[in-house]
């Protein structure tokens, strides 16, 4: 276990890189969402893919073929999600683009909480909850349109009020690919940055998990914030992994001594 000296001194590298480097970009995963009490996707025993086979529920196949076992597990996640708040991780996110320290977050992150938190400058490449649309006819509805419509349809499925489809969330699923102006757009930061923060994210789900290498490539630096093990850790100027919480405001501390 590392010293509180040891991780002090990592915050202070770490508020150096960011004092120092730009553009400064952070590419945020489920770990940043956890301390607001939503369970990550693989953490041994609590991760939600623990629980459920994501093929057979959030996978887009799953959506067409039996959309009324999709919305069982996506109908209790929405619920889930509409009652989260931010947590001190966002905060201290928006607070580094307060002070322009920080230029813009990518996230994984489906959960609306960056933009709650006051980002502005936001990517989000695997889609929000903020929407539902009707893959037939392309009509959008808000998330309160759509829990109303799960009440009140027998089977569960929420539909389109335009052509009776079943709606989908604006979500990225399995065996579907990335919106192509997200990810060209996260693709552009990372190239350019002059230091990438990984916050939150195992970094294996590609094509989000290439992105470091673009920072690498272009001559910037990539610091990693997160627990557990990440297929990069050993190429990481700066490598924290306690609490995003802690981690963070240990950052904005370092900042504030210098």
């Amino acid at each position: 276990m590392r010293s509180r000296l040891a991780l002090r001194s990592e915050h202070v590298r770490l508020a150096e890189l960011v004092r120092d480097a730009r553009p400064v970009v952070a590419l945020t995963g489920a770990g940043v969402s956890v301390p607001s009490g939503i369970p990550d996707f693989r953490s041994p025993g609590t991760g939600l893919w623990q629980q459920v086979d994501p093929m057979e529920v959030a996978h887009i196949d799953a959506f067409h073929s039996d959309p009324a076992r999709f919305w069982g597990f996506y109908g209790a996640r929405f619920a889930t999600l509409s009652s989260k708040v931010p947590n001190r991780a966002h905060q201290a996110l928006a607070e580094l683009e307060r002070r322009g320290l920080l230029d813009a977050v990518i996230t994984q992150n489906v959960d609306m909480l960056h933009r709650k938190a006051g980002t502005r400058e936001l990517v989000e490449v695997h889609g929000s909850i903020a929407s539902c649309s009707c893959p037939a006819c392309g009509r959008a509805v808000t998330p309160d349109q759509v829990r109303e419509r799960l009440r009140a349809e027998p089977d569960g499925v929420p539909r389109c009020d335009r052509c009776a489809g079943p709606l989908k969330p604006d979500v990225v699923l399995f065996g579907e690919l990335l919106p192509e102006e997200a990810l060209r757009r996260a693709q552009e930061l990372c190239e350019r940055a002059g230091l990438l923060l990984c916050i939150g994210s195992s970094l294996e789900v590609y094509p989000v998990a290439g992105l470091p290498a673009l920072t690498l490539a272009g001559g910037g630096a990539v610091a990693i914030i997160t627990q557990g093990p990440t297929p990069i850790d050993e190429l990481a100027s700066v490598r924290l992994g306690g609490d995003v919480v802690d981690e963070l405001q240990g950052l904005l501390g370092a900042l504030e001594d210098a």
